[in-house]
């Protein structure tokens, strides 16, 4: 069986942890770097539900793309869900491990990559590049183009399918034909302007405000699919790096949905 670190090494490869965000938590959060691994499980969110399943299906650790932990903890005594999480994880000996941002900044095997590919876009490129890393591979967002034109309509329909997305808020549509398409998985309103500058008719993230909304003013419209509904099949993309490494040993996929948001 590998150990802990000989998976982190790998993901780290592919997403290194100098990529993730200034405000991120990104690494191994609880547990022994050194030990065996038992079983994987991949997982959106390190939630306690998710903690019950990996001892349930016999797993040791968690491979998560959002960390339990974003801020310190001052106290461990079970009065939030994190510090229930964290508790469960220790007590459990299940180390957790988070991929976040550092994941969502490459353009290889990254996040939105896997939202791109589910959508069929081609010639694809990040949309906001980090300029101190001098490459086009690495920064925000993503943008790309369809195989042929769609109109609005019918490219938010099957938006909403492909994505499993519960509702789709969106701007009003302008009567013209979506072509390209500008993205970013997670909270994207950030990369509005570079979705605008780069003349993308649709721009698909999730968490956008109400009076962001506005700032699209005419230029594309904005597409919000939900958090949860955008990055979603992370949990694919995490199976598929770790299995495609370690062919022999066959990691899981969650069962429990982690999305704290209902439609109605």
């Amino acid at each position: 069986m590998p150990k802990i670190k000989e998976i982190i090494a790998h993901l780290e490869s592919i997403a290194p942890p100098q990529y993730q965000e200034g405000y991120d938590n990104a690494g191994l959060i609880t547990g022994d770097a050194d030990a065996e691994v038992t079983g994987i499980l991949c997982s959106l969110d390190a939630t306690e539900v998710i903690i019950n399943e990996a001892i349930e299906r016999g797993c040791n650790l968690v491979v998560a793309h959002h960390p339990i932990v974003f801020k310190g903890l001052k106290r461990l005594n079970g009065r939030t869900y994190v510090e229930r999480t964290v508790i469960k994880a220790i007590k459990n000996d299940v180390a957790i491990y988070a991929i976040h941002t550092n994941l969502d900044n490459v353009f290889h095997r990254g996040v939105n990559s896997k939202i791109a590919e589910k959508l069929g876009l081609l010639h694809t490129l990040i949309l906001s590049p980090k300029p101190e890393t001098n490459s086009l591979e690495i920064g925000a967002g993503l943008i790309g183009e369809l195989p042929m034109a769609m109109n609005e309509t019918d490219f938010l329909n099957n938006l909403k399918s492909t994505m499993l997305a519960g509702c789709i808020r969106h701007t009003r549509l302008l009567g013209r034909p979506v072509k390209t398409v500008a993205l970013c998985g997670g909270a994207g309103s950030f990369l509005l302007p570079a979705a605008i500058a780069q003349k993308a008719d649709v721009y698909i993230t999730g968490d956008f405000k109400y009076h962001e909304f506005f700032d699209a003013d005419g230029h594309l419209v904005i597409a919000d699919i939900g958090h949860f509904e955008s990055e979603q099949f992370t949990i694919d993309l995490l199976h598929e790096i770790i299995s495609e490494k370690f062919s022999t040993f066959a990691p899981l996929k969650t069962n429990v949905s982690t999305n704290p948001v209902f439609y109605i």
